[in-house]
C-alpha cells in the first residue's frame, strides 16, 4: 500500500516543481527549500481541576531573508510539526509575493481551545509564550492569530513578552486589541483580502459580482467577513458551513443575521428559512465561486469533480490537494491561490508593526486603501505571470514568490 504523502511533503514537491522553472541554482534551493530552525516546547499548565497537564507546542521559522519571520499561532487538536513546518513555508512564500520585508513563520499548540476556560488559556498562552521567547521578538519573529486564536491571545502573548523585557513590546505579535496597538482593519483583513481579489477575478472573467451566486465553506473569522462583503456587493450567498454543518438557501442567506445567529448559538445550522445540509455537500452547490476557508486539504481528489463554481477564492491556507488542483486546473476552474487570496492578514500585519514602530496609526479607510491597492496590484503581477507563461495562478504566484526569496537569499550569501 502506498503511503500517502503528508501536507509538507506535497509543499516540498512544489517547491523543486517550481525551482525547476526558475532554473534555480543548487545551492540558492537547498538554502530556501527548508526552514531555518525548527523549535518543539513542553507547555505544563495547572487546569482549573487542579491536576497539570503537559501540552506540547511548536515554533517554526523558515526563513529570515527578507527580514523577520511572520506567521500565526494555531490552537488545535490536530497540530502537527509537519503541518506547522508546512504553514511556515507558505508564509515565506506569501511575504515574498506581497513584497513585504517580512519572512516566514508558524506556530501551533496541541490542544482544544474550546474545552479550556478562560484561566486555562491564558495560563497556556504565557508558558507557551516563554517557552519560545528566545525565538520571538519584533525586530526577530512576530506571531499573529490564526485558527484557535484571537486578539485576546495576542494580548496575552504581548503582555507577557512585556513582562520578561519589563518594557512595553507591542511589536512583539500583531493581530492586538487596538487599545494595546492593534491596527484598525486587522481583523477583517484577511476576509476583505479575499473580497478584493474575487472582484479582480471576477472582472478578468467579465462577471457581474451583483449577479454571483457564493458558497462559503468555513464560517469564521475570514468566512463570514469574505461573504459580509460579497453580500454587500450585491452577491447572493447561497450556502454556508461550518464545524457543524451547512445550511443552504437557493434565493439567498441574510449574512449580517446570520453572523448575529452564529455569535448566540455557536452554529450556522438552525438559521431561519435555511435547508440543512452536511459540510461536505457544500462543495456541489451550483454557484459561481467557491470559498473554501476553513482548513487545508478540504478539496481532495474525491470531491474535486464535484465543483461547479468557476472561481474558487482559497480563503484558508492548503484548502486544494495537489490530487485537487490537477483537477481544477483540467475543468478550467479560476483559483485564487492562499498565498495570494487570503494575503490580507499579513499584509495588515506588516502596516500594524510598522505603526508599532513609529508609533503612529492609521485610520481604518487609510488602512483599507492601502491592503485594496496591494492586493490589486501582486493579482495582476500573477494574473500577467500567468497568462504570458500560460500556467495557472498557483503556480505563477509561486514563481514569483520563489523567485523573490532566491534573490533576497543571494544578496546576503
Amino acid at each position: 500500500m502506498v503511503r500517502e504523502k503528508s501536507p509538507y511533503e506535497n509543499t516540498l514537491e512544489t517547491f523543486d516543481r517550481v525551482a525547476d522553472l526558475l532554473e534555480l541554482d543548487a545551492s540558492i534551493r537547498s538554502l530556501i527549500k527548508t526552514p531555518d530552525r525548527s523549535l518543539i516546547v513542553k507547555i505544563p499548565v495547572e487546569l482549573d481541576s487542579g491536576e497539570i497537564h503537559d501540552f506540547k507546542g511548536f515554533r517554526v521559522q523558515h526563513s529570515t531573508a527578507m527580514g523577520p519571520s511572520k506567521g500565526g499561532i494555531r490552537y488545535h487538536p490536530d497540530v502537527t510539526l509537519d503541518e506547522i513546518m508546512m504553514l511556515a513555508t507558505l508564509m515565506a512564500w506569501k511575504t515574498a509575493l506581497f513584497n513585504l520585508r517580512f519572512g516566514g513563520a508558524k506556530g501551533g499548540v496541541i490542544c482544544d481551545p474550546k474545552k479550556l476556560s478562560r484561566g486555562e488559556l491564558e495560563r497556556l498562552t504565557r508558558r507557551y509564550t516563554t517557552e519560545i521567547s528566545t525565538m520571538i521578538g519584533p525586530d526577530k519573529d512576530i506571531p499573529a492569530p490564526d485558527v484557535g486564536t484571537n486578539e485576546q491571545i495576542m494580548a496575552w502573548m504581548m503582555d507577557q513578552y512585556s513582562r520578561m523585557e519589563k518594557r512595553a513590546v507591542p511589536g512583539v505579535v500583531t493581530g492586538k486589541p487596538i487599545l494595546l496597538g492593534g491596527s484598525l482593519g486587522r481583523r477583517e483583513a484577511t476576509g476583505r483580502g479575499c473580497y478584493f481579489t474575487g472582484l479582480e477575478a471576477m472582472r478578468v472573467l467579465k462577471m457581474d459580482p451583483k449577479s454571483v451566486r457564493v458558497a462559503v465553506e468555513g464560517f469564521g473569522n475570514v468566512g463570514s467577513i469574505t461573504a459580509g462583503l460579497m453580500f454587500k456587493e450585491g452577491a447572493t450567498i447561497v450556502a454556508v458551513s461550518d464545524s457543524s454543518g451547512g445550511i443552504y438557501d437557493k434565493k439567498g442567506l441574510n449574512i449580517p443575521l446570520l453572523i448575529e445567529h452564529k455569535q448566540k448559538t455557536g452554529s450556522v445550522l438552525g438559521f431561519p428559512g435555511s435547508d440543512k445540509m452536511s459540510k461536505e455537500d457544500i462543495f456541489g452547490v451550483s454557484c459561481d465561486i467557491l470559498v473554501p476557508a476553513a482548513l487545508e486539504a478540504s478539496i481532495t481528489k474525491d470531491n474535486a469533480r464535484d465543483i461547479r463554481a468557476q472561481i474558487i477564492i482559497e480563503g484558508a491556507n492548503s484548502p486544494v490537494t495537489p490530487e485537487a488542483d490537477e483537477i481544477l486546473e483540467a475543468n478550467n476552474k479560476f483559483v485564487i491561490p492562499d498565498v495570494l487570496a487570503n494575503g490580507g492578514g499579513v499584509v495588515v500585519s506588516y502596516f500594524e508593526w510598522v505603526e508599532n514602530r513609529q508609533s503612529f496609526y492609521w485610520t481604518e479607510n487609510e488602512v483599507n486603501a492601502r491592503l485594496e491597492e496591494k492586493m490589486i496590484n501582486v493579482f495582476r503581477e500573477v494574473l500577467a505571470l500567468n497568462q504570458d507563461k500560460k500556467i495557472g495562478m498557483r503556480m505563477s504566484a509561486y514563481m514569483l514568490a520563489i523567485r523573490r526569496l532566491a534573490e533576497a537569499t543571494q544578496w546576503r550569501s
